[in-house]
């Protein structure tokens, strides 16, 4: 497993967005499509943008070659660290990464804020601890001062159906059942009718 130390095949991409969801960018550069696994930050940070640069991490095993990519290198290093936690993988980490912003992690780990990682889906007391208690040494050496914008405005043509429609596409691919994750998007859409793709995400993560 590489460490933040290690050096990098791709260290970067930069280049144009063909298509993007909340959990999945298609980069081409240079006249190859590269597809990069995403959070949910990522996807705000990159939403409407037609150039852009995404920090890559590598997972490679013998029966498959995926990429994860993040709008910043805090962002990867966070997902770096999270994935040398017993029992965090790659697309667990992501599912935090999707709930919380860099910051807000950052903090809830420095504070041993374990309520609040316990409301992301999936993570136990124990998991919760266990983060806490193997990072919150390792965060301290990250850069985590800067201003995370959050993308307050939805896609003014996109309608209530098409941000239903790539809510549940993007809690599905995160592991979670079509049947529930129907219900509860219609739920979030129906008490907030305005609510963008990530808004209804990050409530449906705490939700399911």
């Amino acid at each position: 497993m590489k460490t933040i130390e290690e050096v990098y095949m791709i260290e970067y991409l930069k280049g144009t967005l063909i298509e993007l969801t909340p959990t999945l960018a298609v980069v081409e550069c240079y006249g190859v499509g590269y597809g990069v696994n995403i959070s949910l930050n990522t996807y705000a940070a990159i939403q409407g943008k037609q150039e852009v640069k995404i920090w890559i991490y590598e997972a490679i095993r013998e029966d498959a070659y995926q990429l994860w990519g993040f709008s910043t290198k805090v962002e990867r290093d966070l997902f770096l660290l999270l994935i040398t936690v017993s029992g965090i993988g790659a697309s667990f980490a992501r599912v935090i990464l999707s709930a919380m912003t860099p910051s807000e992690l950052c903090s809830v780990i420095s504070d041993g804020n374990d309520k609040l990682l316990k409301q992301v889906k999936g993570i136990g007391p124990k998991a919760a601890q266990r983060i806490i208690v193997d990072l919150r040494d390792k965060i301290a050496t990250l850069d985590v001062d800067y201003i995370q914008t959050e993308s307050g405005s939805a896609s003014s043509s996109g309608l209530n159906k098409e941000v239903m429609e790539e809510a549940i596409a993007a809690l599905t691919m995160l592991g979670f059942s079509p049947g529930p994750t129907q219900k509860t998007v219609q739920q979030i859409l129906h008490d907030e009718p305005d609510a963008t793709v990530e808004r209804v995400i990050k409530l449906g993560l705490k939700m399911l």
